[in-house]
Protein backbone atom coordinates (compact mmCIF):
# COMPACT_ATOMS: atom_id res chain seq x y z
CA UNK A 1 0.00 0.00 0.00
CA UNK A 2 1.68 3.66 -1.01
CA UNK A 3 1.18 5.93 1.55
CA UNK A 4 2.28 8.71 0.22
CA UNK A 5 0.86 8.80 -3.77
CA UNK A 6 2.60 12.04 -4.25
CA UNK A 7 5.53 11.18 -3.29
CA UNK A 8 5.54 7.78 -4.96
CA UNK A 9 4.37 9.49 -8.31
CA UNK A 10 7.22 12.07 -8.11
CA UNK A 11 9.74 9.06 -7.66
CA UNK A 12 8.58 7.58 -10.52
CA UNK A 13 8.92 10.61 -12.74
CA UNK A 14 12.47 11.78 -11.57
CA UNK A 15 13.55 8.34 -12.24
CA UNK A 16 12.35 8.78 -15.79
CA UNK A 17 14.31 11.77 -16.14
CA UNK A 18 17.61 10.57 -14.63
CA UNK A 19 17.35 7.83 -17.45
CA UNK A 20 17.71 10.48 -20.15
CA UNK A 21 21.10 12.59 -18.27
CA UNK A 22 23.37 13.76 -20.67
CA UNK A 23 26.08 12.81 -18.02
CA UNK A 24 25.04 8.90 -18.04
CA UNK A 25 24.25 8.37 -21.83
CA UNK A 26 27.09 10.23 -24.06
CA UNK A 27 30.32 9.23 -22.54
CA UNK A 28 29.82 5.74 -23.08
CA UNK A 29 28.77 6.63 -26.73
CA UNK A 30 31.37 8.59 -27.85
CA UNK A 31 33.25 8.06 -31.30
CA UNK A 32 36.98 7.63 -32.05
CA UNK A 33 39.18 9.85 -32.24
CA UNK A 34 39.53 11.22 -35.79
CA UNK A 35 42.23 11.92 -37.12
CA UNK A 36 42.02 15.73 -38.04
CA UNK A 37 39.80 17.53 -35.95
CA UNK A 38 36.64 17.21 -33.79
CA UNK A 39 33.74 20.00 -34.72
CA UNK A 40 31.24 19.41 -32.07
CA UNK A 41 27.28 21.25 -33.53
CA UNK A 42 24.30 20.42 -32.04
CA UNK A 43 20.62 21.94 -31.43
CA UNK A 44 18.01 20.69 -28.86
CA UNK A 45 16.91 21.04 -25.20
CA UNK A 46 19.48 18.73 -24.35
CA UNK A 47 22.21 19.87 -26.13
CA UNK A 48 24.22 22.05 -23.54
CA UNK A 49 24.15 19.57 -21.49
CA UNK A 50 25.14 16.86 -23.53
CA UNK A 51 28.08 19.30 -25.01
CA UNK A 52 29.17 19.36 -21.39
CA UNK A 53 29.13 15.79 -20.97
CA UNK A 54 31.57 15.50 -24.16
CA UNK A 55 33.91 18.38 -23.20
CA UNK A 56 33.95 16.15 -19.63
CA UNK A 57 35.35 12.83 -21.31
CA UNK A 58 36.84 14.37 -24.43
CA UNK A 59 40.55 13.71 -24.01
CA UNK A 60 41.69 15.15 -27.32
CA UNK A 61 41.41 19.07 -28.53
CA UNK A 62 37.60 20.18 -30.01
CA UNK A 63 36.00 22.96 -30.83
CA UNK A 64 32.40 23.66 -31.85
CA UNK A 65 28.97 25.37 -30.96
CA UNK A 66 25.32 23.86 -29.93
CA UNK A 67 22.08 25.70 -29.05
CA UNK A 68 19.52 25.07 -26.99
CA UNK A 69 15.99 27.02 -25.43
CA UNK A 70 16.42 29.89 -23.03
CA UNK A 71 16.89 29.02 -19.35
CA UNK A 72 18.66 25.29 -20.73
CA UNK A 73 22.72 26.61 -20.56
CA UNK A 74 25.53 24.74 -19.10
CA UNK A 75 28.55 26.07 -18.64
CA UNK A 76 31.13 24.58 -20.88
CA UNK A 77 34.54 26.08 -22.27
CA UNK A 78 35.69 24.78 -25.91
CA UNK A 79 32.06 24.24 -27.20
CA UNK A 80 29.67 27.81 -27.30
CA UNK A 81 26.48 27.58 -26.12
CA UNK A 82 23.71 29.28 -27.65
CA UNK A 83 20.40 30.29 -26.32
CA UNK A 84 17.11 30.37 -28.41
CA UNK A 85 13.44 30.68 -28.39
CA UNK A 86 11.62 27.08 -28.56
CA UNK A 87 8.46 26.54 -29.68
CA UNK A 88 8.40 29.53 -31.56
CA UNK A 89 11.91 30.36 -33.47
CA UNK A 90 13.26 33.65 -33.09
CA UNK A 91 16.54 35.62 -34.34
CA UNK A 92 18.91 33.89 -32.16
CA UNK A 93 17.80 30.47 -33.45
CA UNK A 94 18.33 31.53 -36.92
CA UNK A 95 21.87 32.93 -36.61
CA UNK A 96 22.83 30.05 -34.28
CA UNK A 97 21.88 27.60 -37.11
CA UNK A 98 23.97 29.78 -39.79
CA UNK A 99 26.97 29.42 -37.21
CA UNK A 100 26.29 26.29 -36.63
CA UNK A 101 26.28 25.34 -40.53
CA UNK A 102 29.16 28.01 -40.97
CA UNK A 103 31.21 25.79 -38.55
CA UNK A 104 31.33 22.31 -41.21
CA UNK A 105 32.20 23.87 -43.88
CA UNK A 106 35.59 23.50 -45.69
CA UNK A 107 36.56 20.22 -43.87
CA UNK A 108 38.54 16.85 -45.05
CA UNK A 109 37.87 13.29 -45.18
CA UNK A 110 40.01 13.00 -41.80
CA UNK A 111 37.71 15.49 -39.78
CA UNK A 112 34.65 14.23 -37.49
CA UNK A 113 31.75 16.25 -37.10
CA UNK A 114 29.85 15.21 -33.74
CA UNK A 115 25.87 16.00 -33.92
CA UNK A 116 24.38 16.14 -30.21
CA UNK A 117 20.52 16.14 -31.58
CA UNK A 118 17.87 16.14 -29.05
CA UNK A 119 13.96 17.19 -28.86
CA UNK A 120 13.04 20.96 -29.49
CA UNK A 121 16.10 21.03 -31.96
CA UNK A 122 13.85 21.75 -34.59
CA UNK A 123 12.33 25.42 -33.65
CA UNK A 124 15.99 26.09 -32.22
CA UNK A 125 17.26 25.45 -35.66
CA UNK A 126 15.57 28.23 -37.81
CA UNK A 127 17.54 28.82 -40.50
CA UNK A 128 14.89 29.59 -43.12
CA UNK A 129 15.68 28.41 -46.86
CA UNK A 130 16.72 30.87 -49.66
CA UNK A 131 13.99 32.86 -50.12
CA UNK A 132 12.09 32.74 -47.09
CA UNK A 133 12.38 35.01 -43.58
CA UNK A 134 12.02 34.25 -40.25
CA UNK A 135 8.49 35.83 -40.14
CA UNK A 136 7.54 33.18 -42.64
CA UNK A 137 8.78 30.47 -40.18
CA UNK A 138 7.61 31.98 -37.09
CA UNK A 139 3.60 32.65 -38.34
CA UNK A 140 3.54 28.95 -39.73
CA UNK A 141 5.25 27.45 -36.45
CA UNK A 142 2.40 29.84 -34.70
CA UNK A 143 -0.39 28.48 -36.54
CA UNK A 144 0.26 24.32 -36.61
CA UNK A 145 1.06 24.37 -32.93
CA UNK A 146 -2.14 25.70 -32.12
CA UNK A 147 -3.74 23.89 -35.06
CA UNK A 148 -3.40 20.27 -33.14
CA UNK A 149 -0.94 18.96 -35.67
CA UNK A 150 1.01 15.69 -34.69
CA UNK A 151 4.48 16.78 -34.26
CA UNK A 152 5.43 14.66 -37.35
CA UNK A 153 3.05 16.77 -39.24
CA UNK A 154 4.97 19.64 -38.19
CA UNK A 155 8.37 18.81 -38.73
CA UNK A 156 7.88 17.80 -42.48
CA UNK A 157 6.93 21.32 -43.15
CA UNK A 158 9.76 22.51 -41.10
CA UNK A 159 12.58 20.58 -43.18
CA UNK A 160 10.67 21.74 -46.32
CA UNK A 161 11.10 25.06 -45.18
CA UNK A 162 14.97 24.75 -44.06
CA UNK A 163 18.33 25.31 -44.77
CA UNK A 164 19.73 22.73 -42.15
CA UNK A 165 17.28 20.32 -41.44
CA UNK A 166 15.86 17.31 -43.51
CA UNK A 167 19.79 15.59 -43.86
CA UNK A 168 21.02 19.08 -45.03
CA UNK A 169 23.57 19.79 -41.92
CA UNK A 170 25.23 16.86 -42.97
CA UNK A 171 25.18 17.41 -46.70
CA UNK A 172 27.11 20.55 -45.67
CA UNK A 173 29.53 18.91 -43.76
CA UNK A 174 30.86 16.47 -46.19
CA UNK A 175 33.42 15.05 -46.44
CA UNK A 176 33.85 14.78 -42.48
CA UNK A 177 32.56 11.92 -41.51
CA UNK A 178 29.63 12.59 -39.45
CA UNK A 179 28.30 11.09 -36.14
CA UNK A 180 25.27 12.15 -34.46
CA UNK A 181 24.20 11.13 -30.72
CA UNK A 182 20.68 11.51 -30.93
CA UNK A 183 18.40 11.64 -27.64
CA UNK A 184 14.30 10.45 -28.80
CA UNK A 185 11.82 12.63 -27.82
CA UNK A 186 9.26 11.80 -30.46
CA UNK A 187 6.62 8.52 -30.73
CA UNK A 188 7.98 5.43 -32.53
CA UNK A 189 11.92 7.10 -32.65
CA UNK A 190 11.78 7.79 -36.05
CA UNK A 191 15.10 9.42 -36.44
CA UNK A 192 14.47 11.62 -39.38
CA UNK A 193 11.23 13.13 -36.87
CA UNK A 194 14.12 14.49 -33.85
CA UNK A 195 14.81 18.17 -34.32
CA UNK A 196 13.74 17.43 -37.91
CA UNK A 197 16.54 14.94 -38.94
CA UNK A 198 19.23 17.27 -39.57
CA UNK A 199 21.48 14.50 -40.19
CA UNK A 200 19.20 12.39 -41.21
CA UNK A 201 17.70 11.61 -44.94
CA UNK A 202 14.07 12.32 -45.45
CA UNK A 203 10.63 10.10 -46.55
CA UNK A 204 8.32 13.09 -46.50
CA UNK A 205 8.45 15.21 -49.44
CA UNK A 206 7.51 19.05 -50.34
CA UNK A 207 3.57 17.79 -51.47
CA UNK A 208 3.26 16.46 -47.79
CA UNK A 209 4.00 19.80 -46.81
CA UNK A 210 1.96 21.34 -49.14
CA UNK A 211 -1.13 19.36 -47.97
CA UNK A 212 -0.58 19.49 -43.87
CA UNK A 213 -0.73 23.43 -44.59
CA UNK A 214 -3.38 23.17 -46.64
CA UNK A 215 -5.35 20.31 -43.55
CA UNK A 216 -4.98 22.78 -41.07
CA UNK A 217 -6.15 25.67 -42.99
CA UNK A 218 -2.73 27.47 -42.24
CA UNK A 219 -2.05 30.63 -44.57
CA UNK A 220 1.54 30.77 -46.19
CA UNK A 221 2.56 34.23 -47.95
CA UNK A 222 3.42 33.76 -52.20
CA UNK A 223 7.24 33.25 -51.26
CA UNK A 224 6.36 30.14 -49.17
CA UNK A 225 4.88 28.44 -51.76
CA UNK A 226 6.51 29.01 -54.56
CA UNK A 227 9.24 27.88 -52.39
CA UNK A 228 7.36 24.17 -51.70
CA UNK A 229 6.15 23.83 -55.19
CA UNK A 230 10.03 24.24 -56.49
CA UNK A 231 11.52 20.84 -56.50
CA UNK A 232 14.89 22.78 -54.84
CA UNK A 233 12.83 22.48 -51.70
CA UNK A 234 13.17 18.86 -51.03
CA UNK A 235 15.40 17.26 -48.99
CA UNK A 236 17.47 14.52 -49.53
CA UNK A 237 15.56 10.89 -49.69
CA UNK A 238 17.09 7.26 -48.60
CA UNK A 239 20.32 6.07 -50.44
CA UNK A 240 21.36 9.85 -51.01
CA UNK A 241 25.16 9.25 -52.07
CA UNK A 242 26.06 12.89 -49.79
CA UNK A 243 24.78 10.83 -46.94
CA UNK A 244 27.22 7.74 -47.06
CA UNK A 245 29.68 9.09 -44.49
CA UNK A 246 26.56 9.69 -41.65
CA UNK A 247 26.49 7.33 -38.61
CA UNK A 248 23.23 8.76 -36.78
CA UNK A 249 22.84 6.54 -32.69
CA UNK A 250 19.93 6.81 -30.41
CA UNK A 251 21.52 6.86 -27.10
CA UNK A 252 18.44 7.64 -24.88
CA UNK A 253 14.44 6.91 -25.46
CA UNK A 254 11.46 6.89 -24.49
CA UNK A 255 11.00 3.88 -23.39
CA UNK A 256 14.39 3.87 -21.62
CA UNK A 257 12.77 6.12 -19.43
CA UNK A 258 9.24 4.02 -18.77
CA UNK A 259 11.40 1.10 -18.35
CA UNK A 260 13.38 2.92 -15.55
CA UNK A 261 10.22 4.39 -13.83
CA UNK A 262 8.80 0.52 -14.17
CA UNK A 263 11.41 -0.26 -11.70
CA UNK A 264 10.56 1.81 -9.06
CA UNK A 265 7.55 0.52 -8.75
CA UNK A 266 8.24 -2.80 -8.69
CA UNK A 267 10.24 -1.98 -5.96
CA UNK A 268 8.05 -0.60 -3.90
CA UNK A 269 5.24 -3.33 -4.67
CA UNK A 270 3.41 -2.35 -7.44
CA UNK A 271 2.94 -3.98 -10.42
CA UNK A 272 3.96 -1.80 -13.76
CA UNK A 273 1.93 -1.80 -17.03
CA UNK A 274 3.49 -0.12 -19.90
CA UNK A 275 1.00 0.96 -22.08
CA UNK A 276 3.08 2.33 -24.61
CA UNK A 277 6.28 4.66 -25.19
CA UNK A 278 4.36 6.16 -28.37
CA UNK A 279 1.11 7.05 -27.49
CA UNK A 280 -0.55 10.15 -29.44
CA UNK A 281 -4.15 12.19 -29.86
CA UNK A 282 -5.35 14.62 -28.25
CA UNK A 283 -4.63 14.86 -25.13
CA UNK A 284 -8.20 15.29 -23.40
CA UNK A 285 -9.16 11.93 -25.66
CA UNK A 286 -5.98 9.96 -23.98
CA UNK A 287 -7.24 11.09 -20.71
CA UNK A 288 -10.69 9.09 -21.56
CA UNK A 289 -8.82 5.87 -22.73
CA UNK A 290 -6.40 5.72 -20.06
CA UNK A 291 -9.49 6.60 -17.31
CA UNK A 292 -11.00 3.61 -18.41
CA UNK A 293 -8.24 0.93 -18.24
CA UNK A 294 -7.21 2.61 -14.50
CA UNK A 295 -11.32 1.89 -13.80
CA UNK A 296 -11.05 -1.67 -15.14
CA UNK A 297 -7.79 -2.64 -12.83
CA UNK A 298 -9.87 -0.98 -10.18
CA UNK A 299 -12.71 -2.75 -10.16
CA UNK A 300 -12.00 -6.00 -12.12
CA UNK A 301 -8.06 -6.43 -11.90
CA UNK A 302 -7.64 -6.48 -15.79
CA UNK A 303 -5.38 -5.99 -17.41
CA UNK A 304 -3.34 -6.15 -14.34
CA UNK A 305 -4.51 -6.28 -10.24
CA UNK A 306 -4.27 -3.30 -7.97
CA UNK A 307 -1.74 -2.45 -6.59
CA UNK A 308 -0.57 -1.07 -9.90
CA UNK A 309 0.90 1.45 -12.06
CA UNK A 310 -0.09 2.50 -15.76
CA UNK A 311 2.90 4.35 -16.97
CA UNK A 312 2.79 5.57 -20.49
CA UNK A 313 5.07 7.85 -23.03
CA UNK A 314 4.50 10.04 -25.95
CA UNK A 315 3.55 13.33 -27.41
CA UNK A 316 -0.15 14.55 -27.39
CA UNK A 317 -1.62 17.55 -28.92
CA UNK A 318 -3.94 20.05 -27.86
CA UNK A 319 -6.09 21.80 -30.34
CA UNK A 320 -6.49 25.28 -28.30
CA UNK A 321 -10.04 26.55 -28.37
CA UNK A 322 -10.09 28.48 -25.07
CA UNK A 323 -8.23 31.20 -23.90
CA UNK A 324 -6.58 29.54 -20.79
CA UNK A 325 -3.43 28.91 -19.99
CA UNK A 326 -1.27 24.93 -19.84
CA UNK A 327 0.56 22.29 -21.76
CA UNK A 328 -0.67 19.01 -23.25
CA UNK A 329 0.28 16.93 -19.89
CA UNK A 330 -1.81 19.54 -17.69
CA UNK A 331 -4.57 19.30 -20.11
CA UNK A 332 -4.43 15.73 -20.48
CA UNK A 333 -4.58 15.29 -16.41
CA UNK A 334 -7.58 17.78 -16.29
CA UNK A 335 -9.03 15.41 -18.34
CA UNK A 336 -8.75 12.74 -16.40
CA UNK A 337 -9.49 14.08 -13.21
CA UNK A 338 -13.26 15.19 -15.07
CA UNK A 339 -13.61 11.38 -16.66
CA UNK A 340 -12.66 9.44 -13.47
CA UNK A 341 -14.84 12.09 -11.33
CA UNK A 342 -13.04 11.79 -8.05
CA UNK A 343 -12.53 7.77 -8.36
CA UNK A 344 -11.15 6.16 -4.74
CA UNK A 345 -7.60 4.99 -5.18
CA UNK A 346 -6.79 6.64 -8.72
CA UNK A 347 -3.68 9.08 -8.78
CA UNK A 348 -1.86 10.50 -11.46
CA UNK A 349 0.70 12.51 -12.73
CA UNK A 350 1.48 13.33 -16.14
CA UNK A 351 4.35 15.68 -17.32
CA UNK A 352 7.32 16.50 -19.93
CA UNK A 353 10.63 14.87 -19.15
CA UNK A 354 12.30 18.24 -20.13
CA UNK A 355 10.30 20.29 -17.84
CA UNK A 356 8.96 22.26 -19.25
CA UNK A 357 5.29 21.48 -20.27
CA UNK A 358 4.03 23.89 -23.42
CA UNK A 359 5.66 27.07 -23.11
CA UNK A 360 4.42 27.64 -18.87
CA UNK A 361 7.24 27.29 -16.01
CA UNK A 362 5.80 23.51 -15.05
CA UNK A 363 6.46 20.21 -16.00
CA UNK A 364 2.87 18.78 -15.55
CA UNK A 365 0.81 18.55 -12.68
CA UNK A 366 -0.65 15.45 -10.25
CA UNK A 367 -4.12 14.65 -9.51
CA UNK A 368 -6.05 12.71 -6.48
CA UNK A 369 -9.30 11.67 -5.62
CA UNK A 370 -10.37 14.91 -3.94
CA UNK A 371 -8.89 17.11 -7.06
CA UNK A 372 -12.92 17.47 -8.51
CA UNK A 373 -13.91 18.59 -4.50
CA UNK A 374 -11.16 20.37 -4.15
CA UNK A 375 -11.48 22.26 -7.36
CA UNK A 376 -15.14 22.81 -6.07
CA UNK A 377 -13.97 24.07 -3.36
CA UNK A 378 -12.11 26.93 -4.78
CA UNK A 379 -15.15 27.95 -7.04
CA UNK A 380 -13.95 25.74 -10.10
CA UNK A 381 -16.03 23.81 -12.31
CA UNK A 382 -13.54 21.88 -14.26
CA UNK A 383 -14.99 20.54 -16.59
CA UNK A 384 -15.28 24.79 -17.70
CA UNK A 385 -11.56 25.23 -17.37
CA UNK A 386 -11.09 22.34 -19.82
CA UNK A 387 -13.39 23.96 -22.27
CA UNK A 388 -10.68 27.11 -21.94
CA UNK A 389 -7.87 25.28 -21.97
CA UNK A 390 -7.02 26.04 -18.64
CA UNK A 391 -5.49 23.73 -16.81
CA UNK A 392 -2.64 25.48 -15.50
CA UNK A 393 -4.61 28.12 -13.77
CA UNK A 394 -6.40 25.27 -12.20
CA UNK A 395 -3.51 23.53 -10.89
CA UNK A 396 -1.33 26.39 -9.94
CA UNK A 397 -5.26 27.43 -7.85
CA UNK A 398 -5.02 23.51 -6.57
CA UNK A 399 -1.10 23.68 -5.58
CA UNK A 400 -0.79 20.41 -7.64
CA UNK A 401 1.64 21.84 -10.28
CA UNK A 402 4.63 20.00 -10.80
CA UNK A 403 7.53 22.83 -10.68
CA UNK A 404 11.36 21.19 -11.85
CA UNK A 405 12.73 23.75 -13.96
CA UNK A 406 14.70 22.39 -16.77
CA UNK A 407 16.05 19.01 -16.28
CA UNK A 408 18.54 19.30 -19.39
CA UNK A 409 17.02 16.25 -21.37
CA UNK A 410 14.15 15.66 -23.20
CA UNK A 411 12.84 12.00 -24.16
CA UNK A 412 9.42 13.45 -24.04
CA UNK A 413 6.07 12.93 -21.84
CA UNK A 414 5.69 10.89 -19.46
CA UNK A 415 2.16 9.75 -17.30
CA UNK A 416 1.74 7.54 -14.50
CA UNK A 417 -1.75 6.04 -12.91
CA UNK A 418 -0.98 4.78 -9.59
CA UNK A 419 -4.71 2.19 -8.84
CA UNK A 420 -5.12 1.10 -5.52
CA UNK A 421 -8.09 -0.11 -2.66
CA UNK A 422 -7.85 1.08 0.49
Amino acid sequence: MIQDQRQFLLDLFKSAVDAARPELCVPQNLPAAPKGRLIVVGAGKAAASMAAAVEAHWPGPLEGVVVTRYGHHVPTTRIEVIEASHPVPDAAGEAAAQKILDKVQGLTADDLVLCLISGGGSALLSLPAPGLTLADKQAINKALLRSGASIAEMNCVRKHLSRIKGGRLAVEAAPAQVVALIISDVPGDDLSIIASGPTVDDMTTSAEARAILEKYNIPVSDAVLAHLNDPRSETPKPGDPRLAHVVNKLIATPQMALEAAADVARKHGVTPLILGNAIEGEAREVAIVHAGIARQCFEHDQPAAAPCVLISGGETTVTVRGKGRGGRNAEFLLALAVALNGHAGIAAIAGDTDGIDGSEDNAGAIIAPDTIARAAQAGLDLKQVLANNDAYSAFATLGDLVITGPTLTNVNDFRAILIQRQ
